[in-house]
């Protein structure tokens, strides 16, 4: 089993972005931790916002005095295409998976399980982490480790299509714990009391989010065919059909007349567990083949994190013109620039844009245009939903902020505390979204049975209250 190489990373160096009340707790947790041993399990070591966060987490853990290492199953091509049928099955999709394809991913998740068994870094692990639905079997056929386990799942399971989930939890009901980004995904048939709600996060300190002067990004973006003196606007995903792309090209074409020279990139990526990428890719090089304006770029012509970082920040808006979404990363990393973005209001995402920080949340394509549309022509207020989306990135979205809620809940375990008590009992969790809040929580509070409860947005303290009187 393949063991992904990562660099070394220090937490001190995220002092000078993340809020003190995120890294004090985080240092307190660790040491509590120091010297556990964590396996995190996963599909690809590239291409996805999976393997972004576990290579800037790993090193981090390890600097926290936290043992980790990263793995990554292996497996035929035949299995990645079943694997992506269920990616799309959890998040509604149709198309059926047969009795064969089940057969596929049982005997590669049994292979994936005795090399996983024979690893010695498994034989001795305290913690398992186990990512998404392509490895959520693997321990199911392994039984040499009395390792505590963590399902995570990335995607949006609001909507299963229907037995899908049937299917997948009787794998998933074997776990300690289960993590899940937002309360809806956690599936009704699932213990509330053994899931957690976390969510997502960005580094900072990375190539794709690191400083980039302006200079730099105009050379860059220049360099790849891209005109720096012309408006540009961009979406960056993976090519998946569940992100719009096409719809994103249809909405660039209704507003290009109100904004000469605006040019439209689409930036993807290609991974190893997501072999419906190139179909979609195909699409959307037909789609934009005659039209100048229109640029597709992926990781493997290329583009890799720093032409996206330029992409980002160099921006008039971003869009992510998502119909399901787990989280979108991509979302926070915009903001994280102070570029505003123009969203589908899907999944995590309206989580990232609460009360406006950052974008404007649309529901079609013609919706689409015309905010994007609105923000070309009013530079003072995307500037305005910028400069506030930053601030949200950085109380909320910063990786060390994922790493306190990872670590506390693996000092749960270790203590034989239930996983969905950390966001139903704490006061430093948004009882609604589960994200956590500053000690005090400032004016966005409200009170519940003789205490305070805090909230990290207006959006989900009015949710709290209604909730509370109905």
């Amino acid at each position: 089993m393949q063991t992904v190489d990562v660099g070394a990373l220090s937490v001190s160096a995220y002092r000078a972005v993340v809020p003190d009340w995120i890294v004090e707790p985080l240092l307190g947790v660790a040491e509590r931790l120091r010297g556990a041993r964590v396996i995190h399990l996963s599909a690809t070591p590239y291409g996805g916002g999976v393997s972004e966060l576990l290579r800037s987490a790993v090193p981090l853990y390890n600097d926290l005095g936290v043992r980790a290492s990263w793995k990554i199953i292996s497996g035929e091509p035949a299995f990645f295409a079943v694997t992506k049928k269920l990616h799309n099955a959890l998040q509604g999709g149709t198309e059926p998976i047969t009795d064969d394809e089940i057969r596929l991913y049982e005997e590669t998740s049994r292979r994936n399980a005795e090399q996983l068994s024979a690893d010695p870094d498994f034989a001795d692990c305290d913690f398992v982490f186990v990512h998404d639905p392509q490895p959520a079997a693997v321990l199911s056929f392994s039984d040499t480790t009395k390792a505590r386990s963590v399902w995570r799942c990335h995607v949006d399971t609001s909507e299963p299509a229907p037995g899908v989930w049937d299917y997948l939890g009787k794998f998933v009901e074997r776990y300690d714990a289960t993590v899940f980004t937002l309360p809806d995904f956690v599936p009704p048939t699932l213990s509330r009391a053994r899931a957690d709600i976390i969510c997502p996060a960005i580094d900072p300190l990375s190539p794709k989010n690191m400083s980039l002067d302006d200079r730099t990004a105009h050379a860059v973006l220049n360099w790849i065919g891209i005109e720096p003196d012309r408006p540009l606007v961009t979406q960056v995903s993976r090519f998946d059909p569940w992100k719009d792309p096409l719809g994103v090209i249809e909405a660039f074409r209704l507003v290009r007349p109100e904004v000469p020279g605006l040019q439209l990139a689409l930036v993807g990526s290609m991974a190893l567990d997501d072999p419906q990428g190139w179909e979609v890719y195909r699409q959307i090089t037909d789609a934009g083949r005659d039209d100048p304006d229109i640029h597709v770029f992926t990781n493997l012509t290329g583009v890799g994190n720093v032409e996206v970082n330029a992409f980002q920040r160099f921006s008039s808006v971003m869009i992510q013109k998502s119909i399901r979404e787990g989280f979108g990363l991509v979302v926070s990393e915009a903001l994280w620039k102070g570029t505003p973005i123009v969203a589908g209001r899907a999944g995590g995402i309206p989580l990232q844009v609460a009360d406006d920080a950052g974008g404007l949340l649309v529901d079609s394509t013609a919706e689409c245009a015309k905010t994007l549309l609105a923000l070309l022509k009013d530079p003072g207020r995307s500037a305005a939903l910028g400069a506030a989306g930053r601030e949200r990135v950085r109380r909320h979205f910063l990786l060390p902020r994922l790493l306190l809620d990872e670590l506390t809940l693996l000092d749960g375990l270790a203590h034989g505390d239930p996983p969905g008590a950390l966001m139903t009992r704490s006061d430093h969790r948004d009882p609604v979204c589960g994200l956590t809040v500053p000690p005090g929580g400032g004016t966005l509070s409200a009170p519940e049975e003789g205490h305070t409860r805090y909230f990290c947005s207006q959006r989900c303290r009015i949710a709290f209250i209604e909730g509370a009187a109905s």
